[in-house]
C-alpha cells in the first residue's frame, strides 16, 4: 500500500499532462481519479466477486472498467463497463512448434481450484504421460503433500517444477494439450494463450472465461466432466497447431489488445462534454495512434 501511495501522488502531480490514465489497481485509485478531472477507465485482473467490491463501484458509478472477459464482470453488472479487452503477448515470446507433443501438460499453482487432480486423473484415464510444471505455494503445502505428491511417480506423471520463460516455451511446445481443468471462476487465463502461442492445444473445463478463449474444435476442446476431458485428450493431436498460432496472432497478441484498448480511449474520449476545455496541450483531435495514456499498475 505504501508503494501504491506514492504511485497515486505521481499520477496526481501529472494528470494534467496525459489524454487518459489507465489503471490497473483495482479500486484505490477511484476517490481520486474521479475528482481530477482527466479521463481515466479501470482493468481490474482478479475476480469481481470479492466482499466489499460492489459497495465501492456503487459510490464511484460514472467510473469507466474495462473487463478481461466478458465473464469476469457477470458479478458486477452495475459498473460502468467501456468493453472487454482480451490479453495479448509479444508475438516473439514464444516460438510455436507445429510437431505433435508427446504429453499432456499442466501449468499454474497447486491449488485445488486450478485442477492439478483432476488433470492427473484426466492423464491417467488417457494413458498419457503428464507432466506438471507448477510453484508451490506456501499456503497449499499441506494440500500438496496429501493430494497430489502421492501421486507423482515421476514416469507417467512428473513434476517438473517452477519454470522461466524459455522453459515454460519448450514445456508448452513440446505437449500434446495443456490441460485446463479450472473449478473456479477465471477471469482471463493467461496460461491458455500462451500455450496457443506454442501452438499447442487446450483442453479446458467449461468455467469462467474458458468459452471465451478456447474455440472448441479450433484451438482446443471445451469440456463438461472428466470423460470428455479424457476424449478431448486423445483428439487433441488432430488439431491443426498452424492454425491455432495463426488464432493467437490474429485475437490475442499485444498487437491486438493494443488496438482494442485505442479504440475504447478513443471512445472514453469522445464522451467528454462538447464544451469542455481541451486536455493539457491539445488543441486538434489525436489520430488513435497519437492518443496519450498512462498506465498504472500494481
Amino acid at each position: 500500500m505504501v508503494a501504491q501511495a506514492a504511485l497515486l501522488e505521481a499520477v496526481a502531480l501529472h494528470a494534467p499532462e496525459f489524454d487518459v490514465i489507465h489503471i490497473h489497481i483495482d479500486w484505490l485509485h477511484l476517490p481520486l481519479l474521479s475528482r481530477l478531472g482527466v479521463p481515466f477507465l479501470t482493468t481490474c485482473h482478479g475476480r469481481m466477486d470479492l466482499p466489499g467490491f460492489s459497495n465501492v463501484v456503487q459510490r464511484f458509478p460514472d467510473a469507466p472498467f474495462v473487463s478481461i472477459s466478458d465473464n469476469q464482470r457477470l458479478p458486477l453488472k452495475e459498473a460502468k463497463w467501456l468493453g472487454t479487452v482480451y490479453h495479448g503477448l509479444p508475438a516473439d515470446l514464444f516460438r510455436p512448434s507445429f510437431e505433435p507433443g508427446s504429453y499432456l501438460a499442466f501449468l499454474g499453482r497447486l491449488t485445488a481450484e486450478k485442477g492439478p487432480e483432476a488433470a492427473i486423473r484426466i492423464a491417467r484415464a488417457a494413458k498419457m504421460p503428464l507432466r506438471i510444471a507448477a510453484k508451490i505455494p506456501r499456503g497449499e503445502r499441506n494440500y500438496f503433500k496429501e493430494k497430489l505428491e502421492p501421486q507423482i511417480d515421476g514416469e507417467q506423471i512428473q513434476l517438473t517444477g517452477e519454470v522461466n520463460d524459455e522453459m515454460k516455451r519448450q514445456f508448452l511446445a513440446g505437449a500434446a494439450a495443456l490441460l485446463f481443468p479450472i473449478d473456479w471462476p477465471e477471469p482471463f487465463g493467461l496460461v491458455m494463450i500462451e500455450a496457443m502461442a506454442c501452438g499447442t492445444p487446450v483442453v479446458a473445463f467449461r468455467c469462467g472465461s474458458t468459452p471465451e478463449i478456447v474455440e472448441d474444435g479450433k484451438t482446443g476442446f471445451l469440456v463438461d466432466t472428466l470423460e470428455q476431458a479424457v476424449a478431448a485428450a486423445g483428439r487433441a493431436r488432430l488439431l491443426d497447431r498452424e492454425a491455432i498460432r495463426a488464432r493467437f496472432d490474429l485475437r490475442f497478441s499485444a498487437t491486438a489488445m493494443a488496438r482494442r484498448y485505442l479504440d475504447v480511449y478513443g471512445d472514453l474520449l469522445a464522451r467528454r462534454p462538447y464544451a469542455e476545455e481541451p486536455l493539457a496541450d491539445v488543441v486538434t483531435p489525436l489520430r488513435p495512434t497519437e492518443e496519450r495514456s498512462f498506465a498504472l499498475g500494481a
